[in-house]
C-alpha cells in the first residue's frame, strides 16, 4: 500500500465530491460525497447508492479515484485495490459519518475500503502524469 503525501490527503479531504471509477463488465464512474482517510492510510468511501460500483469491485477489486481543486486545477488520481465491507470497524466508522451528515435520512449499506497503490498528478503543467 502506498502512503499518501500530505498535499494529496489535504486535497482529498477538502474536496466535497470525488469521482470513483470501477470496471467489471461495464465501466462505471460515480460522484462520491462520503469519504474519510483511516488511521492506517486506507481511504474509506461510504456506500449509500453504489450498486454497480460494488458489483464491479466484487468482479475485479480495482478502483480509481479522481479529484481536483476547480480554482487552482491541482488534481490527483489514485489507483488501488478495493474491498466492499458491510460490517466491522471501517463500516461502523462510515455508517456513523453518513448518519451524522444526513441527520438519519440516509444510511450506509457498506463501505468501500481502498488501499492506494498509485498516485498520479492530473494538474495541468510539467508534472502532469507524474507518479508520486
Amino acid at each position: 500500500m502506498k502512503k499518501l503525501a500530505e498535499n494529496v490527503v489535504n486535497l482529498l479531504t477538502a474536496e466535497s465530491i470525488i469521482y470513483v471509477g470501477t470496471c467489471g463488465y461495464d465501466p462505471n464512474v460515480v460522484p462520491v460525497f462520503f469519504k474519510q482517510i483511516a488511521e492506517d492510510g486506507k481511504i474509506l468511501i461510504g456506500d449509500v447508492f453504489m450498486k454497480q460500483t460494488t458489483e464491479n469491485i466484487t468482479k475485479n477489486g480495482k478502483i480509481s479515484l479522481s479529484f481536483c481543486d476547480a480554482k487552482t486545477m491541482e488534481g490527483y488520481q489514485i489507483k488501488g485495490s478495493a474491498a466492499h465491507e458491510t460490517s466491522g470497524p471501517a463500516f461502523e466508522q462510515m455508517a456513523a459519518l453518513v448518519q451524522s451528515a444526513m441527520g438519519g435520512k440516509l444510511k450506509a449499506k457498506g463501505v468501500v475500503v481502498v488501499a492506494p497503490e498509485q498516485v498520479i498528478v492530473t494538474t495541468p503543467g510539467p508534472d502532469n502524469k507524474k507518479e508520486l
